[in-house]
């Protein structure tokens, strides 16, 4: 298990940007997956982003253009660059670390950050 706390969420208007954090306390993070989920009240916990060990990086369709994501390892950090926030982006938005199988770039997230919450209105 690895200890994630995101931060960065917040309340902007439409159009604006946010940058999101997550922070591995107590262990590196090389070796890992880093996701990045979104949920809303009363649905379940979608993907928005993932970036393997390597670097390599998956988006879903509707962030794409808009959405980054990218990793410290130094830093035992992950990030989600957000631009153009629309206010359907709004939710909670979680990171997630786990070792995926050899064929895959991501999956297995076993550990979970708390969340932080994303508001997108004007």
């Amino acid at each position: 298990q690895v200890r994630l706390v995101e931060s960065g969420g917040g309340l902007v208007q439409p159009g604006g940007s946010l940058r999101l954090s997550c922070t591995a306390l107590g262990s590196t993070l090389e070796n890992y997956a880093i996701g990045w989920f979104r949920q809303v009240p009363g649905e379940e916990r979608d993907g928005v982003a993932c970036i393997s060990s390597d670097g390599r990086t998956l988006h879903r369709d509707s962030v794409k253009g808009r959405f980054t994501i990218s990793r410290n390892n130094a830093e035992k950090k992950g990030y989600l660059q957000m631009e153009d926030l629309k206010p359907e982006d709004s939710g909670v938005y979680f990171c997630a670390v786990g070792l995926p199988p050899p064929t895959a770039m991501c999956g297995n997230f076993s550990s979970w950050g708390q969340g932080t919450q994303v508001t997108v209105s004007s």
